[in-house]
């Protein structure tokens, strides 16, 4: 990222204005930060970052006008230099990408001090994606942040700390869209990434990628690999893998989960690591039938054929799956194949099959209504929402 232009404009308060070029395909977590530093050197007397006050997941390629009000600024009557440095993520590491200075005049004291902290815009130059059609600028209404920004930094820096294996060989089992994959390849820059999924859901990955503003080229890369394969027979050799990476899939795998597990723990290396987020059958998140039902525990209170009749009559509340358009009939057979994970025979098969576990996180509901057709089924199961597991495999 480039600083083509800087400028200081005098006002109550000052004000900075700079044009960026970012020149590469994306770069995440980009920043700037402005510093007015005394003629004679010495540390800056005044300093603002842009993530302080605007956080920006990542950029597209393009050009970007930013301005920066100065609020709090102190400075006497005098010369002074303006700088700017722009800094961007690579592999998870900050680093600076581009500096720039100019010498500013102030004919007389400013004091602004007690307005708060910096203001600042950030606009897209014509041509470019407009930044509030990015899908971080929008948050988790759209499918696209809820998967390349959220889950995949879940995976890589909550539950998986960053660890230096994701520079290694990363599987995905069960990738769906491949979205998630597409997040975590493009941070981490690993040595290669599979994602499998025997549905091949991931051939829509151009259009997704195109519709969010990002150029074609970001799935180009040969070390960002999709292949239609099953769980159940990973066409990789033993001990191939760093890192094995399951997000709501396990539950999918029609007829049960226990054959995946073995070839996941065939195929990741001896002290490799398996990140897995499990759907909860019994959880308020767990019957996938949400676009359906206001309640979240139906599917335990209702006979089967009425909750059957009900879902392929129903018009569901669409959420947004990236393009993806299922039909009722295909709401149903998922459903139907969902395995009843419950937390603790789930940790209890984890733990007999070698995987020792390392990070953990349960997100619960903070209620549960406790109806006659509830009483048989324990408060855990019900109240567990999420799990996010991350565990070492221990050959």
């Amino acid at each position: 990222m480039k600083i083509e232009s800087l400028e200081y404009l005098p006002g109550e308060p000052p004000c900075v204005s700079a044009t960026l070029k970012q020149g590469a395909a994306i770069a995440f977590a980009p920043d700037v930060q402005v510093q007015v530093i005394s003629p004679d050197g010495g540390d800056p007397i005044y300093r603002c970052d842009l993530s302080s006050a605007f956080a920006v997941a990542w950029l597209p390629r393009g050009e970007y006008h930013l301005r920066c009000h100065l609020h709090d600024l102190q400075i006497p009557e005098g010369s002074f230099r303006l700088q700017m440095v722009a800094v961007v993520e690579s592999g998870r590491v900050p680093g600076i990408t581009d500096e720039h200075s100019i010498m500013f005049e102030n004919p007389g004291t400013i004091s602004s001090k007690g307005l708060g902290q910096a203001a600042w815009t950030v606009e897209s130059a014509p041509g470019t994606a407009p930044v509030e059609k990015l899908a971080w600028s929008q948050g988790y209404e759209n499918w696209f942040f809820r998967h390349f920004d959220h889950a995949a930094l879940v995976v890589t820096d909550f539950l998986l700390k960053k660890h230096p294996l994701l520079k290694g060989r990363i599987l995905d089992v069960g990738c769906g869209d491949g979205i998630i994959d597409l997040g975590v390849f493009l941070r981490t820059q690993p040595e290669e990434l599979v994602g499998i999924d025997p549905f091949g859901g991931f051939k829509r990955l151009p259009e997704i990628v195109r519709e969010h503003h990002l150029p074609g080229e970001v799935i180009d890369d040969p070390r960002l690999q999709f292949r239609e394969e099953d769980g159940n027979s990973i066409p990789y050799p033993d001990d191939y893998f760093d890192v094995v990476i399951s997000w709501g899939s396990l539950e999918h795998i029609a007829g049960g989960y226990e054959r995946a597990l073995d070839e996941i723990r065939r195929v990741l290396k001896n002290g490799g690591l398996f990140f897995v987020h499990p759907g909860l059958y019994f959880g308020a998140l767990g019957n996938h039938l949400g676009e359906f039902f206001e309640d979240p525990f139906v599917h335990l209170k209702m006979p089967e054929q009425e909750l059957k009749e009900a879902v392929l009559a129903g018009q569901p509340r669409r959420m947004d799956r990236a393009g993806h358009i299922a039909t009722p009939e295909e709401y149903w057979q998922w459903y139907t194949e969902l395995n009843p994970i419950k937390v603790p025979a789930f940790e209890r098969q984890l733990r007999e099959l070698g995987f020792e576990p390392w990070r953990a996180a349960v997100r619960t509901s903070d209620v549960v209504e406790y109806t006659p057709e509830l009483q048989q089924y324990p408060i855990q199961d019900l109240a567990t929402a999420e799990l996010y597991l991350s565990a070492w495999n221990r050959k």
